[in-house]
């Protein structure tokens, strides 16, 4: 009788976990297809910053300072708006350290974007330059 007791008992506890594995690997799973959805939705990497979940008028707004247009922002201004509100959220001075990181979050964010638009205004200006590698010195 014993026996019946402990299979009924383990029976019962491999139903429940195997219930329970397969409802995370369907939660897994349509974590996984909203975050390709939502990643696809954006044409490109400068809509989307994936790593801080911060976007760039996310970073703009927190920052007070206008979105780059085509690569050109006003990075002084940015720098000097970061510095300000950095130092007045320094928990030593009874700041708040959530707002520090998002404050220095914000600032990478728009120093990336206008890296990502300098890099392909670079390469736009080769392009239409022309590849000419250096293959000798003295040509």
């Amino acid at each position: 009788m014993a026996h019946r007791i402990i299979t009924r008992a383990v029976v019962l506890g491999i139903r429940g976990f195997s219930r329970a594995v397969a409802e995370a690997y369907r939660q897994a799973s349509a974590n996984s297809k909203y975050a390709q959805t939502a990643a696809g939705s954006s044409s490109s990497s400068s809509h989307n910053f994936v790593s801080s979940g911060l976007t760039l008028d996310e970073a703009c707004k927190i920052l007070n300072v206008k979105p780059p247009r085509a690569g050109e922002a006003n990075l002084e201004d940015t720098i000097e708006r970061f510095k300000r509100l950095f130092d007045l959220n320094d928990p030593t001075k009874g700041g708040s350290f959530y707002l520090q990181s998002k404050i220095l979050r914000a600032r990478e964010r728009i120093e990336l974007e206008v890296r990502e638009a300098a890099e392909a205004a670079e390469t736009d200006a080769e392009i239409k330059k022309g590849w000419r590698p250096k293959i000798y010195k003295d040509r």
